[in-house]
Order: structure tokens, then sequence, then C-alpha cells
């Protein structure tokens, strides 16, 4: 599945970004930051895609809102994994970097459905 969304394709690098990290946390996270961050993450990329195949611009706005709420919930898990030392200060800054660009393609995408 491809979409022509720049936002969505940048998502869909950030859960795949997500699901490499945390391969390396702790066994004993299974079930808790590693099931969390991956889930906050995977429903970035999928409401930006649920959205887009709304019937209306208000629908998808909707949805892109939603995106952004699961985006500053994957962003506090980041910290939280750094803040555990499950990251290391590179590896978050990489993903930090690409929250960040997320975070504005939304906010623009928002913007232009008005």
């Amino acid at each position: 599945m491809e979409n022509k969304l720049e936002v969505w394709k940048k998502a869909h690098e950030l859960t795949l970004n997500i699901y490499l990290v945390t391969k390396e946390f702790p066994l004993d996270e299974r079930f808790g930051l590693i099931s969390q961050i991956r889930r906050s993450a995977a429903s970035v990329p999928t409401n930006i895609i649920e959205g887009q195949a709304r019937q209306f611009s208000k629908e998808f706005k909707q949805f892109l809102f939603i995106a952004k709420g699961s985006l500053a919930e994957t962003h506090y898990h980041l910290f939280l994994a750094k803040s555990l030392s499950y990251l290391n200060e590179e590896t978050y800054l990489l993903i930090d970097a690409q929250i960040t660009s997320i975070k504005m393609m939304l906010a623009k995408l928002i913007k232009s459905l008005n």
C-alpha cells in the first residue's frame, strides 16, 4: 500500500523506526512500553489514511487531529524510553526530529483544509 501524501509516508517511516528501536528494549517491557509506543506510532499513519478515505474534508480533518494526538503520545513514550535509558541520545534525537517534522506537516495539512 502506498499513499501519495508525504505526511503519511513520513509517519509510516516513523512507525518502522519505532518498531526497529523497540526490538532492543528489555523483554519485560513487551506488554508495557513496547506495546504502547508501537500502537501510538502506528496510529498516526492509520488515522491519516482512514481520514483521507472519508467523504468530507471535515471528517478528514478530525482524523488528522487524532493522528496529531497519537503523535504527541508517541513523543512522550520516546522521551520516557530515553529517560529509562532504553534509547541513546543519538537515536532519541533522530526520532525526535522525525516527530517534529510530521507534527509540522500535519499542522499545515489541517490548515489547508480550513
